[in-house]
């Protein structure tokens, strides 16, 4: 996950304790800053969670449909089958008739 690869939390941001130096910025402006900066890391930490919450939804639902076409092609493979098993005997019959009618047995 992105947390892993980021060099500060929000909390260790908001921990930071800058050395004062009579030169320095003020602090007030670098507080304000770090607190806009936490908000944000915050913010997206929780985007990244939502979004990861989503992906493994999608897999999930992913991997339950390739399951089910595979049942629909193994479904269409044994209609098939039958089918053609029909057709075979639907001819079968149709010889035998007209077999009776060209030799005229009936049987």
């Amino acid at each position: 996950m992105i947390q892993d690869k980021l060099n500060h939390t929000p909390q260790e941001i908001f921990d930071k304790q800058f050395k004062i130096d009579t030169r320095g910025y003020r602090i007030k402006e670098v507080d304000q800053y770090l607190d806009e900066i936490i908000e944000d890391m915050e913010t997206l930490i929780e985007h990244n969670k939502k979004l990861e919450k989503e992906k493994e939804e999608y897999l999930t639902e992913i991997m339950n449909l390739k399951q089910e076409l595979r049942n629909v092609k193994m479904s269409i493979d044994i209609a098939k089958g039958e089918s053609s098993e029909v057709t075979n005997m639907d001819i079968l019959r149709r010889i035998s008739n007209l077999e009776k009618m060209v030799y005229g047995k009936d049987e």
